[in-house]
């Protein structure tokens, strides 16, 4: 009856755990509605990079032009940990593999939902060149500088950037990367959500602990009320009535002679 009893309680503390990372993931991506738009800070040198009144692409698409490859870094940061309202760095490289050159319009980037895309969380910041070629046959990178809403849920994200430009005056873009990022809160890489999931981890660690030790004692109690055989040790006795019956006999008479040789 015990046993029975610890069963359900892990597996309704089994399934409270697995409906609270669900509610938990939903509730951090709808808790900030509202899109917001953070702008980079890098430098303008060699690539002219512009940061201000630049065009916002987010509402264009255009297809990727061919013998154009590109790749995604993010440099010392293997794990893409992104803390909450920091900024992050990436590195796009580009391969032109075409038979023109190519100019640099800018490099754009979104947060989405992990499994469902079509709900945007939050559009980043469109980082724009005014100077920037890759010529034919030559490899280029260029840095993408970014920071999430400091007020996103901790948790993981999807993230899809985009890199715009143009060859003979015609806009393309290709995706660069689109992949998952943890975002973290700023300062530690510890959250509210990581904290309960511990917390409720451990006591599901008890409840096991609880269960298998009810399974011992249950084992025990069962060994101890086991029927033992009894061995039954005792002297040998002679019913007079068959003494009675075999006397005269050559049995008797047998057993008589062994008694006096022994004496």
């Amino acid at each position: 009856m015990r046993s029975t009893m610890s069963i359900r309680v892990f597996s309704v503390f089994l399934t409270l755990l697995l409906f609270s990372s669900s509610f938990l993931q939903v509730a951090r991506c709808q808790s900030d509605p509202e899109t917001e738009v953070v702008e980079g800070t890098g430098e303008a040198g060699d690539l002219g990079i512009v940061n201000d009144d630049v065009q916002d692409f987010g509402s264009e698409s255009f297809s990727p032009a061919p013998g154009i490859e590109t790749v995604c870094v993010f440099p010392k940061n293997p794990f893409k940990v992104v803390a909450a309202g920091e900024e992050s760095e990436l590195l796009v490289g580009m391969k032109n593999d075409g038979d023109s050159s190519l100019n640099i319009i800018a490099i754009q980037a979104s947060i989405h939902l992990p499994f469902d895309h079509r709900y945007l969380v939050q559009n980043l910041s469109v980082q724009a060149f005014n100077n920037a070629t890759v010529p034919t046959s030559a490899q280029a990178t260029f840095p993408y500088i970014f920071a999430v809403s400091k007020f996103m849920q901790p948790g993981s994200f999807d993230l899809v950037g985009t890199i715009v430009y143009e060859i003979d005056q015609n806009p393309y873009q290709s995706t660069f990367y689109n992949g998952t990022i943890e975002v973290t809160e700023p300062g530690g890489l510890l959250s509210v959500e990581s904290v309960f999931l511990f917390c409720l981890g451990i006591t599901l660690l008890g409840l096991l602990g609880f269960w298998i030790r009810g399974q011992l004692q249950n084992l025990s109690k069962k060994s101890k009320r086991a029927p033992k055989a009894k061995v039954e040790v005792g002297t040998a006795t002679t019913d007079a009535s068959t003494d009675e019956w075999l006397e005269g006999t050559a049995y008797t008479q047998s057993l008589s002679n062994k008694a006096k040789k022994k004496k």
